[in-house]
């Protein structure tokens, strides 16, 4: 080990959910999988890409399970595992449950990292945890060549209350609730070009934990949710289009954004996921003639721990943003509308 200051972010090939393997790439190696409609307990599995598998127990419960792991976007180790700690218990609020218990994920290169800073990621996600009011109960580490952290995470949900990508309706309208940018920071940060306010602005946006799924799951007015992850917004929301049947309509100018994020984009920062993420979508979404590169690139921009992407009945739209906000997401805005037909347009 050298004195020289270790740099978590430049460990690795790639960062956060931007080490998603391609949606196309994906959709091929799931191609061939056994069919999982054999299995009636079995609420949700892969047939609509949502954010977890669910398992009812009785009239009464179903079991939620999801994992999420990565490599680093940031060079904290402790904010690494804060991050990476929120963003996989964000599946469990996406489909309207409450999570119970998590397991760590854990590789890394120990060789190459000590001890202290290993152990400090791993604080990071406890704390996260402690937060959310679950508890770490173990979980499984190797020694690999890059770091790895991530989280299983399991939650319980009343049947009544699941959420699913699948259930947007004609009609509702979209609303998002958090801001868009978080893997142009990310390319930023490896560059060495954002400053101490950005850095700050996407660590506290990463490690924001979307519990307001759950609540939002109470209200019979909300159909449907997903939380936009490495596929962008458009890859998450050609999910719910594809598997609710309608085809989703997004106001590009409605779309929040952190506060850098359309200058950083402007400037050419941006990830390699997301052109992988527009060459897997772009055949099924129609853009204005005059969008600029640049913000395609923030409309595929993969997101680590990013927001719920909600569609709720027009006449509860207004009152849905409102009680989002006060939850603690000033940022959540309505960004457009679901219509019969598929795909996805932007205006």
């Amino acid at each position: 080990m050298t004195d020289t200051p270790i740099r978590l972010s430049q460990m690795s090939h790639g960062g956060g959910c931007g080490c998603k393997l391609a949606p196309a790439v994906l959709r091929e190696l799931l191609a061939d999988q056994p069919m999982t409609q054999a299995f009636p307990q079995l609420l949700v599995g892969t047939e609509t890409s949502d954010d977890a598998a669910v398992w009812q127990v009785s009239d009464e419960l179903a079991v939620i399970a999801t994992t999420d792991f990565f490599m680093p976007m940031v060079d904290d180790p402790r904010d690494f595992g804060r991050i990476a700690a929120t963003n996989a218990i964000s599946d469990i609020y996406a489909m309207g449950g409450r999570p119970i218990m998590a397991l760590a994920i854990l590789g890394m290169p120990i060789d190459k990292l000590p001890a202290a800073t290993i152990r400090e990621i791993l604080q990071g996600g406890a704390s996260i945890c402690a937060e959310a009011g679950i508890p770490v109960a173990g979980g499984h580490s190797i020694d690999s060549p890059e770091p790895i952290y991530g989280l299983a995470v399991i939650g319980l949900v009343h049947p009544s209350k699941l959420r699913r990508n699948a259930d947007a309706r004609p009609g509702d309208v979209l609303v998002l609730t958090k801001g868009l940018g978080v893997g142009i920071y990310s390319a930023a940060i490896k560059k060495g070009a954002l400053d101490a306010a950005g850095l700050a602005e996407m660590v506290a946006t990463t490690t924001l934990l979307n519990r307001v799924g759950t609540d939002l799951a109470e209200d019979p007015d909300v159909h449907a949710i997903t939380d936009v992850t490495g596929f962008g917004i458009l890859g998450h929301g050609l999910e719910m289009a594809r598997g609710s049947g309608t085809r989703l309509v997004l106001d590009a100018a409605a779309l929040p954004l952190l506060s850098q994020a359309a200058a950083l984009a402007q400037a050419g920062f941006m990830t390699g996921a997301s052109g992988r993420n527009w060459a897997a979508c772009g055949d099924h979404v129609t853009l204005p003639e005059d969008c600029p590169d640049w913000q395609r690139a923030l409309l595929t921009d993969p997101q680590t721990s990013g927001g719920l992407l909600v569609a709720v009945a027009p006449d509860a739209a207004d009152s849905t943003v409102a009680r989002i906000r006060a939850a603690g997401y000033p940022l959540a805005a309505v960004v457009g509308r679901v219509e019969e037909g598929e795909g996805i347009e932007v205006r």
